[in-house]
């Protein structure tokens, strides 16, 4: 007979697999489909995709916001993580578009046309949504069925490289070459993320670290 315990770890498991293959078609079918401005993306349509599910599924669970991450507690190790891992990405990114455009740096290719504060909001707003869905209760979901963290991140990071796969091909038109270089830093980020969630318990940590990862990966676009 399986204990109640496990009955729960099992149900938010397949939980988490729903929203995660919820996340790759209905995401995947509206970036094939429409292109919004940023903001109402980012701001409105992300949102109600994304969170409206995690809320629903964590009223399923009865479970509160602190399980997924909505917490003080260890909020300055998750500051610290986050610098610390962002730097990393920071100097990757640095080199990536030294190389891209031939041994010189090109800050303001892919910047576009938004105010630098209205790009930082919006970045912030991303984060939010994607983090809180992915780190926050996907992977701690994995984490509690797969009882060790590093399966739990591999598994969960894969995820995360696969949902942003159509908008490297529908949105951005990369070629084949430049796809497969970003959803690999995609992954490596996907890694970094999960495991500074999972050394302090706070979303916050993510959060941060995804706004210092998302504008070098600007440069690399």
């Amino acid at each position: 007979m399986t204990k109640p315990d496990e009955t729960s770890k099992i149900k938010s498991l397949k939980y988490a697999v729903s929203l995660a293959a919820y996340l790759l078609i209905v995401w995947g079918f509206y970036r094939f489909l429409f292109q919004l401005p940023e903001n109402v993306e980012e701001i409105v349509i992300k949102p109600i995709i994304w969170l409206i599910p995690v809320l629903y599924l964590l009223r399923k669970e009865r479970a509160g916001l602190e399980s997924i991450g909505v917490t003080l507690k260890n909020i300055f190790p998750a500051v610290y993580f986050a610098l610390g891992l962002g730097v990393f990405f920071v100097i990757e990114a640095l080199f990536i578009n030294y190389i891209k455009y031939g041994g010189s740096f090109n800050f303001g290719a892919n910047i576009g046309s938004l105010p630098i504060l209205t790009s930082f909001g919006l970045s912030f707003a991303t984060a939010f949504s994607e983090e809180l869905t992915f780190r926050g209760y996907i992977l701690s979901r994995f984490w509690n069925a797969l009882k060790n963290p590093w399966h739990a991140i591999i598994v969960t990071s894969l995820l995360w490289a696969l949902v942003h796969v159509p908008i490297t091909f529908f949105v951005w038109k990369l070629d084949l070459t430049s796809a497969i270089t970003y959803l690999f830093l995609t992954f490596i980020f996907g890694l970094g993320s999960s495991f500074v969630y999972t050394k302090t318990k706070n979303v916050f940590s993510s959060i941060l670290l995804h706004v210092l990862w998302q504008w070098p990966i600007i440069l690399f676009r």
